[in-house]
Protein backbone atom coordinates (compact mmCIF):
# COMPACT_ATOMS: atom_id res chain seq x y z
CA UNK A 1 0.00 0.00 0.00
CA UNK A 2 1.49 3.74 -0.81
CA UNK A 3 3.15 5.32 0.71
CA UNK A 4 4.62 2.30 2.82
CA UNK A 5 5.38 0.02 -0.58
CA UNK A 6 4.86 0.71 -3.93
CA UNK A 7 5.25 -2.56 -5.90
CA UNK A 8 2.35 -3.40 -7.79
CA UNK A 9 -0.78 -1.51 -8.75
CA UNK A 10 -2.09 -2.77 -5.86
CA UNK A 11 -0.35 0.03 -3.77
CA UNK A 12 -1.83 2.56 -5.83
CA UNK A 13 -5.47 1.40 -5.39
CA UNK A 14 -5.35 0.12 -1.52
CA UNK A 15 -4.34 3.72 -0.89
CA UNK A 16 -7.24 5.46 -3.12
CA UNK A 17 -10.04 3.27 -2.60
CA UNK A 18 -10.27 2.93 1.60
CA UNK A 19 -10.10 6.96 1.60
CA UNK A 20 -12.85 6.92 -0.94
CA UNK A 21 -14.78 4.79 1.03
CA UNK A 22 -14.53 6.11 4.12
CA UNK A 23 -15.23 9.60 2.94
CA UNK A 24 -18.93 8.06 2.46
CA UNK A 25 -19.26 7.64 6.09
CA UNK A 26 -17.35 4.09 5.72
CA UNK A 27 -15.63 2.27 8.93
CA UNK A 28 -12.28 1.06 7.37
CA UNK A 29 -9.56 -1.58 8.06
CA UNK A 30 -6.67 -2.20 6.19
CA UNK A 31 -4.25 -4.59 6.75
CA UNK A 32 -0.75 -5.44 4.72
CA UNK A 33 2.11 -7.52 5.90
CA UNK A 34 5.09 -5.62 7.45
CA UNK A 35 7.79 -6.61 4.47
CA UNK A 36 11.42 -6.17 6.30
CA UNK A 37 11.78 -2.72 3.55
CA UNK A 38 8.87 -0.72 4.85
CA UNK A 39 11.08 1.86 7.13
CA UNK A 40 9.53 1.55 10.57
CA UNK A 41 11.00 5.07 11.84
CA UNK A 42 9.92 6.80 8.87
CA UNK A 43 6.63 5.71 8.65
CA UNK A 44 6.29 5.73 12.44
CA UNK A 45 5.33 2.55 13.05
CA UNK A 46 4.68 1.36 16.27
CA UNK A 47 3.76 -2.27 18.36
CA UNK A 48 0.24 -2.25 19.30
CA UNK A 49 0.52 -4.70 22.15
CA UNK A 50 -2.99 -5.56 22.92
CA UNK A 51 -3.45 -7.48 20.11
CA UNK A 52 0.33 -8.61 19.68
CA UNK A 53 1.28 -11.99 21.28
CA UNK A 54 -0.90 -14.52 18.76
CA UNK A 55 0.77 -17.34 17.59
CA UNK A 56 -0.33 -18.19 14.07
CA UNK A 57 0.45 -22.21 13.48
CA UNK A 58 1.81 -23.62 10.26
CA UNK A 59 3.14 -26.80 9.89
CA UNK A 60 2.90 -27.99 13.51
CA UNK A 61 4.97 -24.99 14.20
CA UNK A 62 4.05 -21.73 16.13
CA UNK A 63 5.11 -18.66 14.24
CA UNK A 64 4.43 -15.44 16.72
CA UNK A 65 2.56 -12.72 15.71
CA UNK A 66 3.23 -8.89 15.69
CA UNK A 67 0.79 -5.96 14.66
CA UNK A 68 1.93 -3.17 14.60
CA UNK A 69 -0.01 0.70 13.27
CA UNK A 70 0.63 3.44 11.35
CA UNK A 71 -1.20 6.51 10.40
CA UNK A 72 -1.91 8.20 6.95
CA UNK A 73 -3.06 12.15 8.52
CA UNK A 74 -4.58 13.21 5.56
CA UNK A 75 -6.53 10.41 5.15
CA UNK A 76 -7.04 9.84 8.61
CA UNK A 77 -6.81 6.47 8.35
CA UNK A 78 -4.55 3.75 10.55
CA UNK A 79 -2.97 0.60 8.44
CA UNK A 80 -2.54 -2.18 10.50
CA UNK A 81 0.92 -4.18 9.59
CA UNK A 82 0.95 -8.14 10.47
CA UNK A 83 4.96 -8.67 11.28
CA UNK A 84 6.99 -11.58 11.81
CA UNK A 85 10.56 -11.55 12.47
CA UNK A 86 10.95 -15.36 10.03
CA UNK A 87 8.64 -14.16 7.69
CA UNK A 88 8.81 -10.52 6.69
CA UNK A 89 12.03 -9.26 8.05
CA UNK A 90 13.97 -9.02 4.82
CA UNK A 91 15.47 -6.57 2.63
CA UNK A 92 13.09 -7.81 -0.28
CA UNK A 93 9.45 -8.72 -0.63
CA UNK A 94 8.93 -11.57 -2.77
CA UNK A 95 12.01 -12.75 -4.03
CA UNK A 96 16.36 -12.33 -3.17
CA UNK A 97 18.72 -9.88 -4.53
CA UNK A 98 19.06 -12.16 -7.16
CA UNK A 99 15.31 -12.42 -8.10
CA UNK A 100 14.78 -15.85 -7.15
CA UNK A 101 11.36 -16.84 -5.95
CA UNK A 102 11.70 -17.45 -1.48
CA UNK A 103 10.83 -21.20 -1.17
CA UNK A 104 8.66 -20.43 1.81
CA UNK A 105 6.42 -18.26 -0.14
CA UNK A 106 3.62 -20.69 0.38
CA UNK A 107 4.05 -20.13 4.58
CA UNK A 108 4.54 -16.64 4.40
CA UNK A 109 0.90 -15.78 2.56
CA UNK A 110 -0.45 -18.56 4.68
CA UNK A 111 0.42 -16.70 7.77
CA UNK A 112 -1.02 -13.19 6.22
CA UNK A 113 -3.74 -14.36 5.65
CA UNK A 114 -4.56 -16.53 9.40
CA UNK A 115 -2.99 -13.92 10.90
CA UNK A 116 -5.25 -11.20 8.97
CA UNK A 117 -8.50 -12.94 10.06
CA UNK A 118 -7.11 -13.73 13.80
CA UNK A 119 -6.60 -9.86 13.99
CA UNK A 120 -9.62 -8.29 12.71
CA UNK A 121 -11.04 -10.89 15.67
CA UNK A 122 -8.97 -9.69 18.30
CA UNK A 123 -10.29 -6.07 17.50
CA UNK A 124 -13.88 -7.38 17.91
CA UNK A 125 -14.89 -5.56 15.31
CA UNK A 126 -17.41 -7.59 12.66
CA UNK A 127 -16.79 -6.41 9.04
CA UNK A 128 -19.86 -6.67 6.24
CA UNK A 129 -17.26 -6.24 3.87
CA UNK A 130 -14.02 -7.95 3.60
CA UNK A 131 -12.16 -6.80 0.56
CA UNK A 132 -8.65 -8.95 -0.64
CA UNK A 133 -6.26 -7.27 -3.37
CA UNK A 134 -3.61 -10.04 -5.38
CA UNK A 135 -2.52 -13.61 -4.47
CA UNK A 136 -1.07 -12.82 -1.08
CA UNK A 137 -4.45 -12.67 0.22
CA UNK A 138 -6.01 -15.33 -1.88
CA UNK A 139 -6.84 -17.72 1.11
CA UNK A 140 -8.75 -15.03 3.19
CA UNK A 141 -11.81 -16.27 1.39
CA UNK A 142 -11.61 -20.18 1.55
CA UNK A 143 -11.01 -19.41 5.14
CA UNK A 144 -14.01 -17.11 5.98
CA UNK A 145 -16.49 -19.70 4.10
CA UNK A 146 -15.23 -22.85 5.99
CA UNK A 147 -13.23 -22.40 9.28
CA UNK A 148 -14.28 -19.12 9.90
CA UNK A 149 -17.90 -19.49 8.83
CA UNK A 150 -20.10 -19.54 12.27
CA UNK A 151 -17.67 -17.09 13.80
CA UNK A 152 -19.53 -14.53 15.09
CA UNK A 153 -17.40 -12.36 13.91
CA UNK A 154 -17.55 -13.18 10.22
CA UNK A 155 -20.93 -14.79 9.88
CA UNK A 156 -22.75 -12.39 8.21
CA UNK A 157 -19.42 -10.83 6.07
CA UNK A 158 -19.45 -10.66 2.39
CA UNK A 159 -16.26 -11.23 0.32
CA UNK A 160 -15.13 -9.23 -2.35
CA UNK A 161 -11.83 -10.13 -4.15
CA UNK A 162 -9.69 -8.16 -6.61
CA UNK A 163 -7.78 -10.04 -9.26
CA UNK A 164 -4.48 -8.08 -10.80
CA UNK A 165 -2.57 -9.28 -13.43
CA UNK A 166 -0.08 -12.46 -12.34
CA UNK A 167 2.65 -11.58 -10.13
CA UNK A 168 4.84 -14.83 -10.77
CA UNK A 169 5.75 -17.67 -12.44
CA UNK A 170 6.73 -20.04 -9.80
CA UNK A 171 4.42 -22.29 -8.29
CA UNK A 172 4.09 -22.54 -4.56
CA UNK A 173 5.66 -25.23 -2.09
CA UNK A 174 4.30 -28.66 -3.55
CA UNK A 175 2.75 -29.32 0.03
CA UNK A 176 1.20 -25.59 0.04
CA UNK A 177 -2.57 -26.68 -0.08
CA UNK A 178 -1.67 -29.16 2.76
CA UNK A 179 0.24 -26.80 4.79
CA UNK A 180 -2.94 -24.22 4.32
CA UNK A 181 -5.81 -26.33 5.59
CA UNK A 182 -6.87 -25.04 8.57
CA UNK A 183 -9.98 -26.79 11.42
CA UNK A 184 -13.09 -27.48 9.83
CA UNK A 185 -11.25 -28.39 6.54
CA UNK A 186 -10.09 -31.04 4.06
CA UNK A 187 -7.42 -30.85 1.42
CA UNK A 188 -10.97 -30.92 -0.74
CA UNK A 189 -11.69 -27.68 0.02
CA UNK A 190 -8.35 -26.11 -0.85
CA UNK A 191 -8.03 -28.48 -4.44
CA UNK A 192 -8.69 -25.29 -6.24
CA UNK A 193 -5.28 -24.05 -5.03
CA UNK A 194 -3.54 -26.97 -4.93
CA UNK A 195 -1.43 -26.75 -8.41
CA UNK A 196 0.73 -23.39 -6.34
CA UNK A 197 0.32 -20.98 -9.38
CA UNK A 198 -0.84 -17.56 -9.29
CA UNK A 199 -3.95 -18.94 -11.90
CA UNK A 200 -4.56 -21.35 -9.18
CA UNK A 201 -4.61 -19.01 -5.95
CA UNK A 202 -6.68 -16.76 -8.39
CA UNK A 203 -9.29 -19.56 -8.95
CA UNK A 204 -9.24 -20.95 -5.32
CA UNK A 205 -10.26 -17.18 -4.34
CA UNK A 206 -12.60 -16.65 -6.75
CA UNK A 207 -14.21 -20.05 -6.04
CA UNK A 208 -14.89 -18.70 -2.15
CA UNK A 209 -15.83 -15.32 -2.95
CA UNK A 210 -19.07 -13.38 -3.17
CA UNK A 211 -18.12 -10.75 -5.83
CA UNK A 212 -14.87 -10.85 -8.23
CA UNK A 213 -13.46 -7.29 -9.29
CA UNK A 214 -11.75 -7.17 -12.26
CA UNK A 215 -8.17 -5.06 -10.92
CA UNK A 216 -6.28 -4.73 -14.01
CA UNK A 217 -7.04 -4.29 -17.75
CA UNK A 218 -4.71 -7.40 -18.84
CA UNK A 219 -5.71 -10.52 -17.16
CA UNK A 220 -4.68 -14.00 -17.77
CA UNK A 221 -6.95 -15.99 -19.86
CA UNK A 222 -8.02 -18.67 -17.92
CA UNK A 223 -8.36 -16.73 -14.63
CA UNK A 224 -10.84 -14.95 -16.58
CA UNK A 225 -12.70 -17.67 -18.10
CA UNK A 226 -12.95 -19.40 -14.23
CA UNK A 227 -14.38 -15.51 -13.41
CA UNK A 228 -16.84 -15.93 -16.22
CA UNK A 229 -17.91 -19.57 -15.40
CA UNK A 230 -18.06 -18.89 -11.55
CA UNK A 231 -21.51 -16.82 -12.34
CA UNK A 232 -20.48 -14.47 -9.53
CA UNK A 233 -21.38 -10.61 -9.37
CA UNK A 234 -18.21 -9.16 -11.48
CA UNK A 235 -16.92 -5.60 -11.36
CA UNK A 236 -15.61 -4.72 -14.55
CA UNK A 237 -11.78 -3.17 -14.94
CA UNK A 238 -12.36 0.68 -14.46
CA UNK A 239 -9.52 2.49 -16.06
CA UNK A 240 -11.04 5.68 -14.18
CA UNK A 241 -10.65 5.30 -11.35
CA UNK A 242 -14.01 6.82 -10.17
CA UNK A 243 -15.07 4.75 -7.00
CA UNK A 244 -18.21 5.48 -7.74
CA UNK A 245 -18.66 1.90 -8.94
CA UNK A 246 -17.44 0.17 -5.65
CA UNK A 247 -19.74 1.62 -3.98
CA UNK A 248 -22.45 0.79 -5.73
CA UNK A 249 -21.07 -2.95 -6.09
CA UNK A 250 -20.55 -3.36 -2.26
CA UNK A 251 -24.09 -2.80 -2.14
CA UNK A 252 -25.26 -4.70 -4.56
CA UNK A 253 -23.26 -7.84 -2.61
CA UNK A 254 -24.60 -6.53 0.55
CA UNK A 255 -27.80 -5.70 -0.14
CA UNK A 256 -28.06 -3.78 3.02
CA UNK A 257 -26.73 -0.40 4.23
CA UNK A 258 -23.02 -0.98 4.64
CA UNK A 259 -22.05 -0.35 8.17
CA UNK A 260 -18.23 -1.40 8.44
CA UNK A 261 -15.74 -1.98 5.66
CA UNK A 262 -12.37 -3.92 5.75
Amino acid sequence: MSPFLELTKIAEITRQLPQAVQEKGYEIRILMPRFGNINERRNRLHEVIRLSGMNIIINDNDNPLIIKVASIPAARMQVYFLDNEEYFQRKHVFGDKDGKFYADNDERMIFFCKGALETVKKLGWAPDIIHCHGWLSALVPAYLKTTYKDDPTFKNSKIIYSIYENDFKEKLDADFAQKAVMSNMTEHHVEAYKEGSNSALYAGAIQYSDGIVLGSENIDADVLNNVKNSNKSVLEFDSTADFENYYNFYDEITNDELVHVA
